[in-house]
């Protein structure tokens, strides 16, 4: 029952105060997110993820400093979204845009930039992630 998926992750099992729920729930979800992406994509500039992957780059940053730079980066690009949408949802689906700009533009970084993307979420969108969740169920 605890099977391991082929993407590495475990199979309706979720942490940080997620409970198991409906896959499909999370398939909605994940396909509305992806929708605002492709919107988002075209206000992300390359000059932002070209400067977030010399920090990342920089081995000597700890994981606080390179969150704090990922924050700073998210924060930078919200100011071109539409003001009609929730905050925390255009920061989330930024989050995950910036990681995967970064990781398409040096695989080598992937392992850093997840967990930086994953510090950055539990830090500044653990709560609004879990109501999100837990508001579609």
């Amino acid at each position: 029952d605890d099977e391991l998926q082929t993407d590495g992750n475990r199979s309706g099992h979720f942490q940080n105060g997620l409970a198991p729920t409906n896959d499909d729930v999370i398939r909605l979800i994940a396909a509305q997110l992806a929708e605002i992406g492709d919107q988002f994509d075209k206000e992300i500039q390359g000059r932002v993820v070209n400067d977030l992957v010399q920090h990342f780059r920089n081995e000597t940053l700890s994981r606080e400093e390179i969150t704090l730079y990922m924050s700073r980066a998210v924060g930078e690009l919200i100011r071109s979204i539409p003001s009609d949408m929730e905050q925390e949802k255009a920061m989330l689906v930024l989050a995950m845009l910036l990681t995967k700009k970064i990781v398409n533009t040096v695989p080598s970084l992937l392992h850093r930039v997840f967990n930086t993307a994953l510090n950055y979420m539990n830090q500044q969108l653990h709560d609004y992630i879990v109501d999100m969740v837990s508001q579609t169920a």
